[in-house]
């Protein structure tokens, strides 16, 4: 529930990344003996995992941004259904448990369902390093005698299918080459955990990966890059309410997309070393022309947000995602808060004007970030956003930064609810 119109003004202190901690915590199991993760997210997404892996034997303890794992008792049980459902990335236990046992037996996975998003590179892969893939009644049966090192090349640029053979080749015999790998940070951040267990990878955040298989992996301490997608989301929000928001816990650099189209709308971006200062003018906002693209671009996780952004500037915004050509699901909410906007193939035509408040509903986590931001510009009236859920899988105390911040948000049980 939120009542609109406030600018937000503070300071807020960003978590471990999403996108980073689903990745890490199956890449534990590689290794011989246990692994601590710092500067985890607190998110639906990391407990529905934690489950996953006490469900293979694993000893997973959890205390405030802290977690250890110790899979020294590991066992390879197969997990057709059941909580590998409940999150997209649940699909890089494909790579670990390959690696680690040679085997998997993985239920094809679930989370946001606002786009198909087949796992033919990553099966690419696995078959490039030796794994023989079948899919049993909606689970991937992958089994390999013996995974070698191979090259590959990726036919489409993808984060999931790049972590993933990374965490199978690490353990493979030889020498395995990524060709097209993703860039982002993530994809860094796997790497550095993976080479203080004992990997040899060289070449992560560049389009070439090389990795040098070995026979033992153990565990070490490794500490969450901060989660740029969250960094992102409050950096609009602050503009979208024409506030004054510094946000702690950055790297810059990683958000120089944003920033770049912040300043071109009007607002000022203020870079530290570990923070961001959005300050906003009264000034009307400009339109701008959105792409989002892989990394180094525009992230397609921020595009929904800044759709709620654009409808705030004058005039007439483009906003095209080359990711994901039909992650639009926000758009036909945002219109029932009265939104201008037109859908064209991969893009949204974004003409601007002020939102009202509306019941709407989150069809998944990012869409849920952007009917928050558009009911906090509503000046007048109470926005309710249901389907919540989505939301925590990515954003960790939402609700109580965006208090801190000043805004007047709050939960509460509805009929859509019981």
């Amino acid at each position: 529930m939120i009542r609109g119109g406030r600018p937000l003004h503070g300071v807020v202190q960003i978590s471990g990344a999403k996108n980073s901690a689903v990745a890490l915590i199956p890449a534990a199991i590689l290794a011989e003996s246990a692994v601590t993760l710092d500067n985890l997210p607190a998110i639906s997404d990391v407990a529905v995992y934690s489950d996953i892996l006490r469900d293979l034997g694993a000893v997973v303890e959890r205390k405030d941004d802290i977690i250890r794992i110790d899979p020294s008792e590991l066992k390879s049980v197969p997990m057709p259904n059941g909580k590998v459902k409940m999150l997209r990335a649940s699909y890089y236990l494909m790579g670990a448990m390959l690696g680690r046992f040679g085997e998997a037996v993985i239920g094809l996975p679930g989370g946001c369902n606002f786009e198909p998003r087949p796992i033919d590179q990553h099966i690419k892969g696995f078959e490039a390093l030796g794994a023989t893939v079948v899919n049993e009644h909606g689970a991937m049966r992958i089994t390999a005698k013996e995974l070698r090192g191979a090259k590959i090349f990726l036919d489409i640029v993808s984060v999931g299918a790049t972590i993933n053979i990374m965490l199978a080749a690490s353990r493979a015999k030889g020498s395995t080459i990524i060709e097209n790998a993703a860039k982002e940070p993530e994809i860094i951040d796997v790497a550095t955990l993976l080479n203080a267990m004992g990997a040899r990878i060289k070449g992560a955040g560049t389009e070439t990966i090389r990795i040098e298989g070995v026979d033992q992996m153990h565990g070490c301490r490794h500490s969450i890059i901060p989660d740029r997608i969250q960094v992102g989301t409050y950096m609009i929000m602050a503009a979208a309410t024409r506030g004054d928001v510094t946000v702690e816990g950055v790297i810059p650099k990683h958000m120089e997309a944003v920033t770049a189209k912040l300043r071109e709308m009007g607002a000022t971006v203020e870079e530290l070393d570990d923070a961001v200062r959005i300050i906003s003018s009264d000034e009307p906002y400009h339109p701008v022309d959105v792409k989002a693209l892989v990394y180094p671009g525009f992230a397609t996780d921020l595009q929904s947000p800044m759709t709620s952004l654009l409808t705030q500037a004058n005039g007439v915004s483009v906003l095209s995602d080359y990711i994901y050509g039909n992650r639009f699901k926000h758009v036909p909410e945002l219109a029932l808060m009265g939104a201008n906007i037109r859908l064209e193939g991969r893009s949204a035509i974004i003409e601007g004007g002020p939102l009202s408040s509306a019941k709407v509903h989150a069809t998944d986590l990012r869409a849920g970030a952007a009917l928050v931001i558009a009911g906090l510009t509503v000046k007048d009236g109470i926005t309710e956003v249901t389907g919540v859920e989505y939301i925590d899988r990515g954003y960790d105390n939402l609700v109580e930064n965006l208090r801190r911040l000043g805004a007047d948000i709050w939960r509460e049980t509805t009929s859509d609810d019981k």
